[in-house]
């Protein structure tokens, strides 16, 4: 039995002070839903989950197939970090998601992380984070960052192997799941603020896959081919074409099957 109250009422979010959620049976977009109660003075810190969402997206405004069973949800903050920082919360939701499958499923180092927040077991995706921001009315920045973690089935990719938790042999509701990620990302963002970024950047790289391979990266009108040399001091992914490296900050990455399946702890971009 269900223990979302799914009435769309706001409420304190269990164990995690300064927190408040909103579940809804169904939903266009998680992301829309949290953007909308930005514009109407919502002071953040809200997290909306929907059991189904029948408009979601992933990046660049892909759909993203959310029928019930897995976990769909989206947390609003309001100015979390200053705008220089912004770029650097790809990389924090991920941990947080990572650190939070750890703690549901009992197994600890579970999940890979492929660059920039994606969530791999054994070379296949296991979720979808999508980070959105904009500048309200009254001047204050709005970000928005919507999870999507595939619990009891998954969807079939044209670019990417994909797999859910229930196949892998572990049973998490979307309750479960969402009491992990919401604890989880709130130790994660307060430690984003007020420990050095470089100790979150250590951990990240603890998980990654693929550093130093060669990697295909698809921007937005072209495709770079390289090697993955690291991570810059800010998350960049640092890339390496014959003499000349150059900092990306955002695309999509492809490996061959044998980076994915090679941890990258100790790599470090130079």
């Amino acid at each position: 039995m269900s223990t979302f109250a799914f009435d769309g009422r706001v409420r304190e979010v269990p164990g995690v002070a300064g927190y408040r959620v909103a579940d809804h049976a169904e939903l266009g977009s998680t992301n829309s839903a949290a953007l909308a109660a930005a514009a109407e003075g919502d002071p953040g810190n809200l997290w909306i989950v929907a059991g189904r969402q029948t408009s979601g997206r992933g990046r660049r405004a892909r759909p993203w197939v959310s029928e019930p069973g897995n976990l769909y949800t989206s947390l609003l903050t309001i100015d979390p970090v200053p705008p220089a920082r912004i770029g650097q919360f790809p990389l924090i939701a991920a941990l947080a998601l990572a650190d939070a499958v750890d703690t549901m499923t009992g197994s600890y180092g579970l999940v890979r992380l492929k660059w920039p927040n994606d969530l791999l077991v054994d070379g296949a995706k296991i979720s979808g984070i999508l980070l959105e921001a904009t500048m309200l009315a009254d001047g204050r920045r709005a970000v928005v960052c919507g999870f999507g973690l595939n619990l009891s089935h998954h969807p079939e990719l044209p670019d990417y192997k994909a797999a859910d938790l229930a196949g892998l042999g572990y049973q998490i509701s979307p309750e479960q799941a969402f009491t992990a990620l919401a604890a989880s990302l709130a130790r994660h963002m307060q430690r984003w603020r007020e420990a050095p970024f470089s100790s979150c950047l250590d951990d990240w790289r603890s998980r990654a896959v693929g550093i130093g391979a060669p990697i295909r990266v698809r921007l937005e009108n072209r495709e770079l081919n390289g090697i993955f040399a690291g991570l810059d001091p800010e998350g960049r992914l640092v890339l390496e074409t014959g003499d000349t490296r150059q900092t990306i900050a955002a695309g999509d990455v492809f490996f061959d099957g044998a980076a994915l399946g090679t941890p990258a702890a100790g790599h470090t971009a130079g």
